[in-house]
């Protein structure tokens, strides 16, 4: 392990050198890439040490090794991605398209969310022990922004740069004047065939230039809506979630959720010393979709419900059970699991997929599984932070 560990410190340096230069229509990669003394490692060897690599550090920080593997060169680069499993077999985060992935099938994973109440700013971070007390590992950061009419929470992979023209802008979420309705936006097609839809902000970035072979827009993925409780007299809120991306049978055994596998173009500029985010051509586009929603899978789209609380008579109040991941009470905190829309319910309707809670004053669990992504569930969290006066 002495060796390996002195290969990834000599990867990470060089890496480190890279130089990406776009000429044309061009993708440019620096020698330092193309060639090094690792480049021409026989096959079966470099494949040992990448797997050796890719047990040994399986959780964050040390992880950020494996990433560096990806950097060397494109062989590396190439194994890497062979080796690194998506979370939804390897319950991992370890690339930044992974928090665009569904989530793990058999368990959920465990992640917090913390709230700037100053800046209107909030960061997901996955959690790396039992603990609710960790420091995490940063995912995503989120920013709300009132308008006349409507709420944006514009979503980034940089907690620093949250704005809608940046290129680390991941997509974002909007709400109705009385935040009861809101529409999830991925900022990159979740699949083949995927409906673009045109905003002024979106004009705006166009004029920005930000990539002109792909088209930066909106894509709704989820629409959420809280029904009307006027005083409460209908007990906690209700939400349903219609996944427009995502059919139905995604939450049955061998069902299948569509998997961005890339990034398209314009947010590839945020990873210069780990080129496997770029493509030579905008085929990129494609090759990084699963493929469309095609037959029935369009009419039988996933929804999402709260799960029934139960009352409790000598707290008197409505309860979850949160299996110790919440611990104070909120008319925030709620689980979601599927509804059976076009049939009867089975075992799987009864498995959480979204779980969302308050464990301090502005710190909150965030709990998610297949067939969701980090960057949904965090979307379709951020819209319980919103007022609703005529929800509660």
């Amino acid at each position: 392990m002495a060796i390996i560990k002195n290969i990834i410190e000599d990867m990470r340096s060089r890496s480190q050198r890279v130089v990406v230069v776009e000429k044309e229509d061009r993708v440019l990669v620096g020698d330092g890439l193309r060639q090094n003394c690792w480049s021409n490692m026989p096959q079966e060897l470099l494949r040992e040490v990448l797997l050796r690599i890719e047990a040994s550090e399986d959780t964050w920080p040390p992880r950020k090794n494996v990433v560096a593997c990806a950097g060397v060169c494109r062989n590396w680069r190439v194994i890497t991605k062979e080796i690194v499993k998506k979370p939804e077999l390897s319950a991992k985060i370890t690339f930044p398209i992974s928090v665009k992935q569904p989530g793990p099938r058999e368990n959920l994973l465990q992640c917090f969310i913390k709230r700037n109440r100053s800046t209107q700013t909030y960061y997901l971070f996955l959690s790396l022990t039992s603990s609710l007390g960790d420091d995490g590992k940063f995912l995503l950061a989120a920013r709300k922004s009132r308008r006349p009419t409507c709420t944006d929470y514009i979503i980034s992979l940089d907690a620093d740069d949250m704005s809608r023209g940046s290129n680390t802008y991941v997509g974002k979420l909007r709400s109705n004047f009385l935040g009861t309705k809101f529409t999830i936006y991925d900022g990159q097609p979740p699949h083949t065939g995927a409906r673009f839809t045109k905003s002024r902000s979106t004009r705006l970035v166009n004029l920005k230039q930000v990539s002109p072979k792909v088209p930066t827009g909106n894509y709704p993925v989820a629409h959420i809506s809280y029904e009307l409780n006027v005083l409460g007299s209908r007990g906690p809120r209700r939400m349903h979630c219609v996944m427009n991306s995502i059919p139905s049978s995604s939450i049955e055994p061998g069902g299948v959720a569509p998997t961005q596998t890339e990034f398209s173009l314009n947010n590839i500029e945020m990873f210069p010393l780990f080129p496997f985010f770029r493509s030579k051509s905008n085929r990129v586009m494609e090759s990084s979709l699963s493929g469309p929603l095609v037959g029935d899978q369009k009419d039988g789209l996933l929804v999402l419900k709260n799960k029934a609380p139960r009352w409790h008579e000598q707290l008197q109040c409505w309860c979850l059970n949160f299996h110790g991941r919440v611990t104070v009470a909120s008319v925030k905190n709620f689980q979601l699991v599927a509804s059976a829309e076009n049939g009867t319910a089975g075992p799987e309707h009864d498995k959480i997929i979204l779980q969302f809670g308050k464990v301090g004053k502005d710190l909150f669990t965030m709990d998610y599984r297949y067939p969701i992504s980090a960057f949904q569930a965090f979307a379709i969290c951020l819209s319980s932070f919103d007022t609703k006066i005529a929800c509660e």
